[in-house]
C-alpha cells in the first residue's frame, strides 16, 4: 500500500483537479501538494518511526501503521475539497512511515536462517518494486472504470486483510525497550530529513527561483550537522552512533545513496525522454519498462537466497555494473528514434524500440535484480535484530532523500545543457521568457492555437533535449559504477555478523 500510493495517485491528479473545489489553493498547486505532501511526511518521519518500532515493538507499530493507513485512506477517498485532501495525504504519509521499517524488521525477526531470510527480502523487494512501477497502470484503470476516489478506498480491504493476517499469523517475540524515547532526537531528525526533502523538491519545481527552497535546505543541513552531536550526548539516543561502526551498515547506506540516485535519474528522465522527445504515448512509456520490472519481480527472491548463502558482495558489485552497461546504451538513442503509440493505432512496438531501448532495459533489469535483495540482506544482517527497524528506516530515508538531492543538482545541469545546445544550434536567445515558456528540456513545445514555430526550431529542440538526456544517462552510469566500487568494501559471512551483532558489538 505504501509503495503503491507513492505513484498510483499521479494518474488521478487531473481528475482530482476537475472534481474537487479549492478554497485557497490553485489547481496545479493543490495537485503538487497532494503528491508531494505524502512523500515528504513519509520521508521525514521514517527514522522516527523506525526507532519507535524498535522501542515499542515491531508488531504493535505495524498494526498501528496499517490501521492509520486504512483510516487516512478513507478520509482521502471522502475528501470534500482540495485542502482537506492535502491534509489527509500528509497524515497518510505519516501512517506509511510506520509500515516500511516495521515490515523489514518483522521479516528479520521471523527468519533466522540466512538463506530463507534472503529469499524473504527478495520477495519484499520484488513486491515493493512491482507496486511502485505498476502504480500508474492500476490507478489509470481505477480512475477510468470507477472514480479517482477508488484509488484511495481500494486500500481499505487490503489493510483489513493485512491487519487480520498480522494479528493471527505473525509471531512477535519482542518487548518494549528500556529507557526513554528520544523525542528531541526525533524532532532534529525530522527537521533534517524533511528540510532536505522539501528543499530539493520545492526548489526543482520552482526552478530554484524561490528563496524558500534554500531556507528549507539550510534548515535541513543545520539539523543534519547537529544530529550526531545530540546523539553522542543523549543517554538514550534515537540513532545510536555505534550502528555506523558496522562497516557493512555504513557502506550499504552510502551505496544506497549512489545507486538510488542513479535510479531516480534513469526512471524520471527516461520516461520524460520517451514521451516528450520520441513521442511515445503514456501507455507505451509505461509498457516499455515492463521487461525490467518482470525480471525484478520474478527473480529477486532467487538473488536474495543466493546472497544469504554466498554473501552479498559479489551481487552488490556485479548488479550496478550490469545496470551501468545497460544505461550507457541509452546514450546511443538518436532524436529520430521511432515513437511507439500504444493504444493509438499501434499495439506492437517499433523496431527502433527493440534495437535501441529494449537491450539496455534488459541489462538494467538483470542488474537491479542482482542488486536490490542482496543490498537489503547486507543491511539487515549488519545490525542486531533489536535495531532492525531503525536500520531499515535509515536506509529508506537515504533512498528517498539522496535521489531528490542528486536530482535537484542534475536538473540544473540538464537545463543548462538544453538551453546551451538550443542557442548554439539556432542562435535564439534562450534567456527570453517567451522562449522558456514554449521550450523546456525533454518536453514537447507548449504551443498556443496561433503558434507556428519554424520546423528547424522544433528539430533543434529535439536534438538539444536528446543531448541533455544523454548527459543524464552518463551521470547515472557514473553513479552506478561508483556504487559498485563502494560495494567492494562489503564483507561477507552474514551468520558471523549476526552473531557478533547480537552480542552487542559492531557487526564487523
Amino acid at each position: 500500500m505504501v509503495f503503491l500510493d507513492s505513484t498510483v495517485v499521479t494518474v488521478a491528479l487531473p481528475r482530482i483537479g476537475q472534481d474537487l473545489p479549492a478554497m485557497f489553493l490553485g489547481i496545479l498547486e493543490g495537485q503538487s501538494y497532494i503528491y508531494n505532501g505524502y512523500l515528504l511526511t513519509l520521508a521525514a518521519l521514517l527514522i522516527l518511526a523506525g526507532a519507535a518500532n524498535d522501542h515499542y515493538g515491531r508488531k504493535r507499530m505495524f498494526q498501528l501503521g496499517i490501521s492509520g493507513f486504512a483510516a487516512t485512506s478513507v478520509l482521502c477517498g471522502l475528501a470534500p475539497n482540495m485542502e482537506s485532501l492535502v491534509l489527509f495525504r500528509v497524515l497518510q504519509g505519516a501512517a506509511g512511515a510506520l509500515l516500511v521499517p516495521s515490515s523489514l524488521s518483522l521479516l528479520t525477526a521471523c527468519f533466522e536462517d540466512e538463506v530463507r531470510r534472503g529469499r524473504a527480502f527478495g520477495y519484499w523487494s520484488g513486491a515493493s518494486a512491482a507496486t511502485t512501477i505498476l502504480g500508474p497502470v492500476i490507478g489509470g484503470l481505477l480512475v477510468d472504470a470507477v472514480s479517482w476516489r477508488a484509488v484511495f478506498l481500494i486500500n481499505v480491504p487490503v489493510a483489513l486483510a493485512a491487519l487480520y493476517a498480522t494479528r493471527t499469523i505473525v509471531e512477535s517475540r519482542d518487548t518494549e525497550s528500556a529507557g526513554r524515547f528520544d523525542w528531541t532526537g526525533s524532532a532534529i531528525t525530522a527537521l533534517a530529513v524533511g528540510g532536505l526533502a522539501f528543499g530539493a523538491i520545492y526548489g526543482q519545481q520552482r526552478e530554484w527561483r524561490d528563496p524558500l527552497a534554500f531556507v528549507a535546505l539550510a534548515a535541513g543541513v543545520v539539523a543534519l550537522v547537529a544530529l550526531p552531536f545530540w546523539m553522542a550526548r543523549a543517554r538514550f539516543p534515537l540513532v545510536p552512533l555505534r550502528l555506523f561502526a558496522s562497516r557493512n551498515f555504513t557502506i550499504t547506506n552510502l551505496s544506497t545513496f549512489l545507486v538510488y540516485g542513479a535510479l531516480y535519474v534513469i526512471l524520471y528522465y527516461l520516461t520524460l525522454f520517451m514521451q516528450g522527445v520520441l513521442g511515445y504515448s503514456a501507455a507505451a512509456a509505461g509498457l516499455a519498462g515492463l521487461p525490467a520490472t518482470l525480471l525484478l519481480v520474478f527473480f529477486s527472491s532467487r538473488s536474495g537466497a543466493l546472497a544469504g548463502r554466498f554473501g552479498p558482495r559479489i551481487f552488490m558489485v556485479a548488479g550496478p555494473l550490469v545496470m551501468a552497461a545497460g544505461i550507457l546504451t541509452f546514450t546511443l538513442i538518436p532524436a529520430t528514434s521511432a515513437p511507439w503509440r500504444f493504444g493509438q493505432g499501434g499495439a506492437l512496438p517499433p523496431l527502433d524500440y527493440v534495437t535501441q531501448i529494449l537491450p539496455g532495459l534488459l541489462l538494467f533489469g538483470i542488474g537491479i535484480t542482482l542488486l536490490v535483495a542482496p543490498l537489503v540482506t547486507a543491511l539487515m544482517s549488519s545490525v542486531p535484530v533489536r535495531n532492525s527497524g531503525l536500520a531499515s528506516a535509515i536506509n529508506n530515508a537515504v533512498s528517498r532523500i539522496g535521489p531528490q538531492l542528486l536530482g535537484a543538482v542534475l536538473f540544473v545541469a540538464i537545463t543548462a545543457s538544453f538551453y546551451g545546445g538550443l542557442e548554439q544550434r539556432t542562435g535564439v536567445d534562450t534567456a527570453a521568457p517567451e522562449v522558456r515558456q514554449m521550450l523546456s528540456p525533454l518536453n514537447p513545445p507548449k504551443l498556443g492555437p496561433l503558434d507556428d514555430p519554424p520546423p528547424q526550431l522544433l528539430a533543434a529542440s529535439r536534438e538539444a533535449s536528446t543531448d541533455a538526456f544523454h548527459l543524464a544517462m552518463l551521470v547515472a552510469a557514473a553513479l552506478l559504477v561508483a556504487g559498485a566500487l563502494v560495494n567492494l568494501g562489503i564483507r561477507n559471512a552474514p551468520a558471523r555478523q549476526r552473531a557478533v551483532a547480537e552480542a552487542g558489538a559492531p557487526a564487523d
